[in-house]
């Protein structure tokens, strides 16, 4: 997935890039093929828009849903771990009381119960973190085709070629034209198809 946004981020800039050095050569052309190749790259650099990834991660209501949903689950996640190894150390600081007068067999049955209650807590801890990954990971999953199957729809509707994004934090398009934005519209509308979705 990141390798093909990648691909797909590198040729849009590269495409641009070519569209600005044709745009460069032909101005020494004769007037009527400078203005031909000019309106030709004008029309082609206008097939490439692009999406602010972090304006759409703030502001797309189904994004901001399951986050808080994740959020929810990692925190009683975190209160029953917590739970769990609270009561454990009660039940080691007590046989540490008991300890010295209790007879050796009831010490070595204890310290087995208390070995195997460590493990299952380390398992719990463990299975925990795991499901939740995964469950993290479906939900990107999910979003991430929620996004590019409207972005789809929305680009034949518009005769886009390619729609990049742009983020802050991984910045593959060096300078974009705000013109060439259509984050509101986007969002707009994948806010408007969620809300009807959970209507």
């Amino acid at each position: 997935m990141n390798n093909a946004s990648a691909l797909i981020t590198r040729t849009g800039v590269f495409a641009v890039l070519a569209a600005a050095v044709i745009s460069c050569n032909n101005q020494g052309t004769a007037p009527s093929a400078a203005s031909a190749s000019r309106d030709s790259t004008q029309a082609n650099t206008e097939k490439i828009v692009y999406v602010n990834a972090d304006t759409l991660l703030e502001k797309y209501e189904y994004f901001k849903d399951v986050r808080t949903r994740l959020e929810d689950k990692a925190k009683k996640a975190q209160a029953d771990l917590q739970s769990r190894s609270t009561a454990f150390q009660r039940e080691v600081a007590d046989y540490q009381q008991k300890a010295a007068t209790m007879s050796a067999a009831d010490r070595q049955s204890t310290e087995e119960r208390l070995a195997r209650k460590q493990d299952e807590l380390a398992r719990h801890n463990q299975n925990a973190s795991t499901s939740f990954a995964q469950e993290e990971a479906a939900e990107n999953e999910k979003l991430y085709s929620r996004i590019t199957d409207y972005l789809k729809k929305h680009a034949k509707e518009n005769g886009y070629k390619m729609v990049l994004s742009y983020s802050t934090a991984n910045p593959a398009v060096l300078y974009a034209d705000e013109s060439l934005e259509i984050t509101n519209e986007v969002l707009q509308a994948l806010n408007t198809v969620y809300k009807n979705e959970k209507k």
